[in-house]
């Protein structure tokens, strides 16, 4: 590899760097995606949510038979107080249909297809491999160095993660802030598939999407997730790392998810299952403004290296963005190879495909969001209001007032008149 220059050398075997080498090599550039596990997918955990249908007319031809688990067919949103919670279910003829706007997907199992596909169109895999540093010349990135061996290239694509360092190597952004990030921990319940189909009312090639909000994460920034697998449940929750640090919360992370698991929302879902994974993981409380600058003199940076995760509220997303992200990076390298020219005004073309695609639209429309959603009464408020409104409506034990009279009561309350007039304005941004 020492004489070699590629044209493209990717960190990061995720999906992000995975999408970049499968359209590089397509287009006949050279490309070596340097992972660090023992292979693709080693150190990503199983679960999560794929949106496809955006990457279709794009990554069609990789993605067409990737082995996801089941298409969600089931929306629910789940309010939880200390108390009690309501849960709202939805679905349509257009969730049920096949194939299906999203789909829960295993990511042990999704990576090695990826990576698969990208060797087979010519893409050089180095698993086991540790980039060190970023080999700087003249300010311009032109390689990196693992090992002590010089890996050189005419342009770096940074996939590695949301702690990657080579961004802040580059000159691209500051140290990352805890204010911006959140911990994920996530726990995987292996379950017979037809108990999952009984339990969440789906078909064997369907599932169900869950989010709760509320007493999931004690009243704090967060909240918690549910995806079906074909034969295991993923659950876990969200942690504003501020939030979780904050003073008089008395659980630690596992305490928190554990009593999380136990709640009569969960617990009947899983029960008689058997526990086979657990982690946890930082991720970026996604934000326009807070997204890494994206390129720069022979770097480009894609996924969540960049930022791109974001919660919109009812759906939380990142994988979509890391495919989309590495795609379009490729897409950028393609174009400056043409020109001979990886300089960053030559590589701010990758700027230009993400603002001309659905990633960039979707941070932009949402960039108000998580700073709407950043206050204790969405959290604790809220949800116990929502749950003493219907403990009071279902409940009899004697003289009962009719439906008008008990929802006025509780809108009358003047805290819900004085948080109302004050949150109109963040929930009109959401």
């Amino acid at each position: 590899m020492d004489d070699e220059i590629f044209d493209a050398l990717v960190i990061g075997g995720g999906l992000a760097g995975l999408a970049a080498a499968w359209t590089l090599a397509d287009q006949g550039k050279s490309v070596l995606v340097i992972e660090k596990g023992d292979y693709c997918g080693a150190k990503n955990v199983t679960g999560g949510r794929l949106y496809v249908s955006p990457l279709l007319p794009h990554l069609g031809g990789l993605l067409d038979n990737a082995p996801f688990e089941r298409s969600i067919s089931r929306e629910e949103l789940c309010v939880m107080s200390a108390e009690g919670s309501l849960t709202l279910s939805y679905t349509d003829s257009s969730l049920a249909a096949l194939p299906g706007q999203s789909y829960s997907v295993c990511r042990a199992k999704l990576d090695r297809y990826l990576a698969r596909q990208a060797e087979k169109s010519g893409a050089i895999l180095a698993t086991k491999m540790r980039v060190d540093e970023l080999i700087i010349e003249d300010g311009a990135v032109v390689g990196v160095r693992s090992g002590g061996e010089a890996l050189l290239a005419r342009t770096v694509i940074c996939c590695d993660g949301v702690l990657s360092l080579f961004p802040q190597q580059a000159g691209l952004r500051g140290p990352l802030e805890p204010r911006h990030c959140a911990v994920g921990i996530k726990e995987v319940v292996e379950l017979d598939a037809q108990l999952i189909n009984q339990r969440f009312g789906v078909s064997d090639d369907q599932g169900a999407a869950r989010l709760f909000l509320g007493d999931a994460t004690q009243g704090r920034f967060g909240g918690g997730f549910l995806y079906t697998n074909k034969e295991s449940i993923g659950l876990g929750l969200v942690l504003g790392i501020e939030a979780f640090s904050a003073e008089g919360l008395d659980l630690t992370a596992p305490e928190l998810l554990e009593r999380f698991m136990q709640r009569p929302e969960i617990a009947p879902l899983i029960a008689g299952g058997q526990s086979v994974e657990y982690s946890a993981h930082v991720i970026m409380e996604g934000s326009f403004d807070q997204l890494s600058r994206l390129y720069g003199n022979g770097v480009l940076v894609a996924g969540e290296a960049a930022g791109f995760s974001l919660n919109a509220g009812v759906t939380v997303r990142g994988m979509e963005y890391a495919l989309m992200s590495g795609h379009l990076a490729a897409r950028a390298v393609v174009e400056t190879c043409k020109r001979d020219d990886f300089s960053a005004q030559s590589l701010s073309v990758y700027q230009k495909l993400l603002e001309d695609s659905f990633v960039l639209k979707d941070f932009r429309s949402h960039r108000s969001v998580a700073a709407s959603l950043d206050h204790e009464r969405f959290f604790g408020f809220y949800p116990g209001f929502v749950t003493g409104l219907m403990h009071d409506l279902y409940r009899v034990d004697g003289p009962k007032q009719p439906i008008y009279p008990t929802v006025r009561k509780h809108l009358k309350a003047s805290v819900i008149k004085d948080a109302l007039f004050k949150d109109l304005g963040k929930v009109r941004k959401l």
